[in-house]
């Protein structure tokens, strides 16, 4: 059961902001103080911000500093997908941007976003370039789709040797020039531009992802229905990354996030990975392939939590 801070009344404006927000109060207040600070006309957007059962002050903090901001504040953690498709209920603009907590918008970076998505009518989604702090990019942005090749040369770290190869590294499409606006198989839900009537078409994210993986699989879906999605570097925003988690080492310093998150965290990266497999690729390859790629992934993952041990 969810709480909601006022009543849903529908609006007059072009983009309905989604934050999912967990245990992240701290850099909320810096994503929405960033929000607030930019050129877009706050007129002409709405931010819904899904709390997903927070210990610290998020839920506090809404009400008391942004008022305006619409709270709908869960009483278990629903998961990502499962928040998200929540606040779309409520929207009331043409084009929904899903935000994380942690990232921090330059001034330009939604106006600049909504123009693109007005002007190119045949997009269904899209994202800027989103920076880690380290002023590298967040290769999550930029991605093609984990096909058993793509996966196996980013796993093997053939696409690391071979950067900028096509056959190579296809996993991040490290073959492309980042200074232009370009096509793209994948964006990460940390900054995720959409067309509300392609979200509607393919029935928003599949709750079957709890935490990672939805974005993914949304694309996916996107591109299958015949709508582009764009790389647009013209503008960027920072992402913390992992605050929720506590599994980046980045910003491991910004979470609350303990062990028990840590594992949880840890096992849905590669319990996505399974499931994305199951619904796209299973009936694509021969099901030797389909043994190999799950035996990989089990793999992965047990290397991978045996630093919790």
């Amino acid at each position: 059961m969810a709480f909601t801070s006022k009543q849903f009344m529908k609006k007059n404006i072009d983009l309905s902001i989604i934050i999912v927000n967990f245990n992240t109060s701290e850099v909320l207040n810096s994503c929405l103080r960033s929000i607030y600070q930019g050129q877009l006309n706050k007129s002409n957007f709405e931010i819904i911000v899904v709390d997903n059962n927070s210990k610290d002050d998020s839920v506090r903090l809404i009400p008391k500093t942004y008022p305006e901001v619409i709270l709908i504040n869960n009483k278990k953690n629903e998961g990502f997908a499962t928040a998200n498709n929540q606040a779309v209920k409520k929207i009331s603009g043409d084009f929904i941007l899903f935000l994380n907590p942690d990232t921090q918008l330059n001034e330009d970076t939604l106006p600049t976003m909504l123009n693109f998505m007005k002007e190119n009518s045949d997009v269904g989604v899209a994202t800027c370039r989103v920076n880690l702090v380290s002023g590298n990019i967040d290769d999550a942005c930029h991605r093609g789709f984990p096909t058993p090749w793509n996966a196996f040369c980013h796993f093997s770290g053939l696409s690391t040797i071979f950067p900028a190869s096509k056959i190579f590294n296809g996993y991040h499409l490290g073959y492309s020039d980042l200074n232009k606006i370009h096509e793209i198989d994948s964006c990460a839900g940390a900054f995720m531009m959409v067309r509300k009537k392609v979200g509607d078409q393919i029935d928003w994210f599949d709750e079957d992802y709890f935490w990672y993986g939805e974005d993914l699989d949304f694309c996916y879906r996107v591109k299958k229905n015949k709508w582009k999605i764009m790389f647009v570097p013209d503008v960027t925003i920072i992402h913390y990354k992992g605050v929720s988690s506590g599994i980046k080492k980045h910003s491991r310093n910004l979470s609350l996030a303990d062990r028990k998150i840590q594992l949880v965290s840890t096992k849905a990266r590669f319990e996505v990975m399974r499931i994305f497999y199951e619904k796209h690729y299973q009936d694509k390859y021969p099901g030797w392939l389909r043994t190999l790629v799950t035996s990989g992934i089990r793999g992965k993952q047990y290397l991978t939590l045996l630093k919790y041990r």
